[in-house]
């Protein structure tokens, strides 16, 4: 959220918020500024875990979904369009004032058109490249996303590769050998694809699906109903398992908004290196560009691509040491 927009709108350009009734804030990241609120007033609506966790360490009351009634709810816009106009019929349903901020690149400018045909906007912001409205009422029943089906698995909006199987994901499971140990760990599980496929495995005893989004792990519960699967809402690169892993499977995220940041991936390979007993294995698809290698080559004793095409490659690491060489 731009704290210019949101001071400004409350601070001489007529945004005014009820003097009772708390303030929901939907979808924020983490470092968002929402000082021009009484942080008191202030709940976090956010299903990732990274975001949440860092919403709590500063002090905010935090739920993963609205519960009841708010004297008005701020929508933090997405990237995605779908998710956006979800979270803005959620905002509708449990507030009377809704305000709205997000970047032109989050299709601030295509939103408010869309609100227009549904409500009277009260007030419009536009600073540092992108916008804040507000309204109060409106039809905005059909914009709910209902949950959909992907080759037999549930998917919802905003949750990675929503409209259809990852195709890196898919290479991973074709390459996945059949003997993969008693305890897996499949981190960054999305909605459960990959899980699925480890499951086949009868030797699998325990398998650990670790998961940020708290939307797409609902998902993963759904799909996957096998009794030797063990949820875990959690940030990846901070998360402990209760015992050491024989293998982790992972295809890890690579975007902070919109830039590539190979650093998220890094991150999760330092994590497997934590978790995986001495003898355990790494399994990790990637885009072809991303400079992974030397990451695990810090931290692994052997490190060999066993799959690929011009997109995409599967390293399998072995050697697990949790100590960074070099």
């Amino acid at each position: 959220m731009s704290q210019t927009r949101l001071t400004s709108a409350l601070e001489g350009h007529g945004l005014e918020l009820p003097e009772s009734g708390n303030i929901a804030v939907f979808a924020p990241h983490a470092g968002a500024d929402l000082g021009a609120i009484a942080r008191d007033r202030v709940r976090i609506i956010q299903p990732n875990r990274v975001d949440y966790d860092a919403f709590k360490r500063a002090g905010y009351s935090c739920d993963v979904r609205e519960t009841g009634r708010y004297g008005a709810a701020i929508v933090c816009l997405p990237r995605a369009k779908q998710l956006a106009r979800d979270l803005i019929a959620r905002a509708v349903a449990v507030a009377d004032l809704v305000i709205v901020d997000g970047q032109k690149t989050d299709g601030a400018d295509s939103l408010l058109k869309a609100c227009k045909a549904r409500a009277e906007i009260d007030g419009v912001i536009s600073k540092a490249h992108g916008k804040l409205f507000w309204f109060a009422g409106g039809d905005f029943a059909d914009w709910h996303a209902a949950p959909t089906e992907v080759d037999g698995f549930v998917t919802r909006a905003g949750v990675f590769s929503a409209d259809g199987v990852d195709p890196a994901s898919k290479l991973l499971a074709q390459t996945l050998p059949a003997k993969l140990g008693r305890n897996v760990a499949d981190l960054g599980a999305g909605w459960g694809y990959l899980a699925r496929d480890i499951l086949t495995r009868e030797a699998v005893e325990t398998l650990y699906l670790v998961e940020a989004d708290h939307v797409a792990l609902e998902c993963a519960r759904e799909n996957i109903t096998d009794p030797r699967a063990a949820f875990h809402w959690a940030d990846v690169t901070t998360w402990e398992p209760r015992a050491r892993m024989d293998a982790v499977v992972m295809n890890p995220p690579f975007h902070a908004g919109r830039k590539a940041d190979p650093a998220l991936g890094e991150a999760f390979i330092a994590a497997a290196a934590r978790m995986l007993a001495p003898t355990g294995q790494l399994w990790v698809v990637a885009n072809r560009h991303l400079p992974y290698e030397a990451a695990l080559q810090a931290r692994f004793g052997a490190v060999q691509e066993v799959a690929g095409d011009g997109r995409f490659k599967v390293l399998h690491a072995l050697r697990p040491s949790r100590v960074r060489r070099g």
